[in-house]
């Protein structure tokens, strides 16, 4: 890692900017009784009257599974244990079999991988799942549960109750995926991580790393060193970039997974390859190696789609990068290729298709490789702004029998400007609000296109205006646990109406864990 963390630092100027655009009066509305602010909604919940759970100083968390499963387990124990004591002052210990907090992965299988059941009662919290996986999801309800105090850093005051409830959840969509790009602007590790933590608070559980681009190359690869040393040395502006090395990306890798979000690299190909161009003049098809960009234009570079030497560099970017990284899914870029002749588009896209899969990965890419002839188990990615060609791209993928993740620009993207005068970000497809990233359902967006196509869907955030992780977060939060929500509760649960109330309970608790939210004026935040 070339660039440590930047401290954290309050977003003074943009949150001023922001409240230039809130009315400065407000009708007083009366008060009402804050509704569970749980996002994403679950699939059932039922108040349980009289059975407020409290947590004392004797509170234990019991785990319950099977010695496969043990290591998991216990490590979603330890993590909800730790927290409550740094919050609570309490001891929290973490025991085997039965305790205050149960903990179990023996539930049914027909709770499926992410699945779980939870019931809070006057003298045990129960959450059981069928495994590690479904019960951090389990827990994940369970902190929005609690007083948003009880994620705070450091010992609070009690008391530490939870409202009688039953709980019966599962994931509509099996793919739920955030994007950051670490190519434009480069994140340290730890900066990765805090947007990893944030990610799995709303049960996303893939983290789709943008690793190379006109900018900057951002991720290892020994037999093509320059590409980190000279290609990732940069940033937009001009500022000094950095990279991954294998131990941060690992590190990177480890950490996401202990929280159950899939790592999913992208080496952006054939264009949006400047930072490999410029670091090899012999990739270019003139031999000459343009010079680094700091700028922030696309569509005008491309790999030397008649080169040998291309594939052959390709071969061992790809090998190296699923070397590093233990998700089954590769993503290879390809949008926005406009200075590749489409005859060579045609032609570059199997050839990497085939680099991929022979690394033992899937295929995903943007939605200009349903163009072309996809491999088995590929995905396609969706990023259009209703348009008739990002809806056909779409269709086409899903006809070949290929995956389709939704991330609809005008919808999904985290970097587009909540309105005219949001101070950071974009608005080439449109200013979006958080209402209209969140009135969306991914089963009805792009006519004709089979449900059980759609594998899920995904919130990019493209950096070309964000170089630290509070401007990431003013453009994420609140649009993030939308998106999340889109992706994991039932079409029958999306309403705006409703949401909205959920989401303001969210305040306090992004309030508590230092958020640089965006305080969207349509929110009533409490």
């Amino acid at each position: 890692m070339k660039r440590l963390a930047r401290p954290r630092v309050p977003l003074i100027g943009l949150l001023a900017a922001a409240l230039l655009a809130t009315p400065l009066f407000a009708t007083a509305q009366p008060a009402a009784t804050p509704a569970p602010a749980l996002i994403p909604k679950p699939v059932s919940q039922q108040a349980l009257p009289g059975q407020t759970f409290t947590l004392q100083p004797w509170t234990t968390v019991g785990v319950v599974t099977s010695a496969k499963e043990r290591k998991a387990a216990y490590r979603v124990a330890e993590q909800l244990s730790s927290q409550l004591r740094r919050s609570t002052g309490f001891p929290v210990p973490v025991v085997p079999a039965v305790g205050t907090i149960r903990l179990s992965t023996n539930g049914p299988s027909s709770l499926g991988a992410e699945g779980y059941e939870l019931r809070v009662e006057h003298s045990t919290v129960t959450v059981t799942a069928a495994t590690p996986e479904g019960l951090f999801r389990g827990v994940t309800t369970l902190r929005q549960l609690l007083p948003a105090k009880a994620e705070a850093p450091t010992r609070q005051g009690g008391p530490w109750k939870i409202a009688g409830t039953k709980i019966s959840d599962s994931p509509r969509y099996a793919y739920r995926g955030a994007m950051l790009d670490v190519s434009r602007h480069f994140f340290s590790v730890a900066e990765v991580k805090r947007y990893i933590d944030l990610a799995s608070l709303y049960k996303l559980n893939k983290l789709h790393l943008h690793l190379s681009d006109d900018q900057g190359w951002r991720i290892q690869i020994d037999s093509w060193p320059k590409l980190t040393t000279y290609g990732g040395s940069l940033e937009v502006g001009g500022t000094p970039g950095g990279h991954y090395t294998k131990a941060d990306f690992a590190e990177i890798v480890k950490y996401a997974g202990e929280r159950f979000l899939t790592v999913i690299p992208e080496i952006d190909t054939p264009g949006h390859t400047n930072a490999a161009l410029a670091s090899y003049a012999e990739l270019n098809c003139d031999g000459v190696a343009p010079p680094l960009y700091t700028g922030t234009k696309v569509g005008f570079s491309s790999l030397c789609v008649a080169k040998d030497l291309t594939y052959d560099f390709l071969d061992d970017v790809f090998r190296e990068v699923s070397e590093q990284n233990p998700g089954d899914v590769l993503h290879l870029g390809g949008d926005e290729a406009h200075s590749t002749p489409h005859s060579d588009y045609l032609t570059f896209v199997p050839k990497a298709a085939g680099l991929v899969t022979k690394h033992g990965k899937r295929v995903m890419g943007w939605q200009e490789i349903a163009e072309t002839a996809l491999p088995a188990g590929s995905i396609a990615q969706y990023w259009g702004t209703d348009d008739a060609r990002s809806r056909d791209l779409a269709r086409k993928a899903a006809a070949q029998g290929a995956q389709v993740v939704l991330s609809p620009a005008n919808r999904a993207y985290l970097d587009m400007k909540y309105h005219k005068d949001t101070p950071l970000g974009l608005d080439w497809a449109g200013l979006v609000s958080v209402e209209k990233s969140y009135s969306w359902n991914p089963a009805t967006l792009i006519p004709n296109l089979p449900e059980s196509a759609i594998a899920g869907v995904e919130a990019p955030l493209w950096s070309e205006t964000l170089d630290d992780i509070d401007k990431v977060e003013f453009m994420a939060f609140p649009r993030l646990p939308g998106i999340a929500e889109l992706g994991w509760s039932q079409a029958s649960a999306l309403d705006w109406t409703t949401y909205k109330d959920r989401l303001a309970g969210q305040g306090s608790r992004w309030d508590v864990l230092s958020v640089n939210f965006y305080r969207a004026p349509e929110i009533a935040w409490r």
